[in-house]
């Protein structure tokens, strides 16, 4: 059997350590982002979860508050007294359609010369 020297060189790191080292760095940092990823997600649906249920009280809340808003439109509506023209004064007095405008008949010259215009212009 032969006996090796030993030299100070075996101990040096060289291009072949540092590679494999980063390689090593790489598969930790992988495995810290893929725990760090699934612990996010898990937070997320957590946080939807309770937006949910915090948006479901608010949407509660607000039906709730406009059933009781309902109740008392419906009670003062029937508490109005009706005017003696029959209509309610909740709804309001209606507006009257716009008058339409009277035609004014033209004097009898007038009209013979425009049908005499129209009638030469057919020449």
């Amino acid at each position: 059997m032969g006996f090796r020297k030993s030299s100070s060189q075996g101990k040096q790191i060289n291009l072949r350590h540092a590679w494999l080292a980063s390689l090593g760095a790489a598969v930790v940092a992988r495995r810290q982002v893929r725990g760090g990823v699934a612990v996010v997600s898990g937070e997320v649906s957590r946080l939807r979860g309770r937006v949910a249920g915090v948006a479901g009280e608010a949407i509660a809340v607000l039906r709730g508050g406009a059933e009781r808003v309902r109740e008392r439109l419906t009670a003062r509506a029937t508490q109005v007294r009706k005017p003696v023209g029959g209509r309610s004064k909740a709804r309001g007095a209606a507006r009257k359609p716009a008058a339409r405008k009277q035609a004014t008949p033209r004097p009898a010259a007038a009209r013979k010369r425009a049908e005499r215009r129209v009638a030469s212009k057919g020449r």
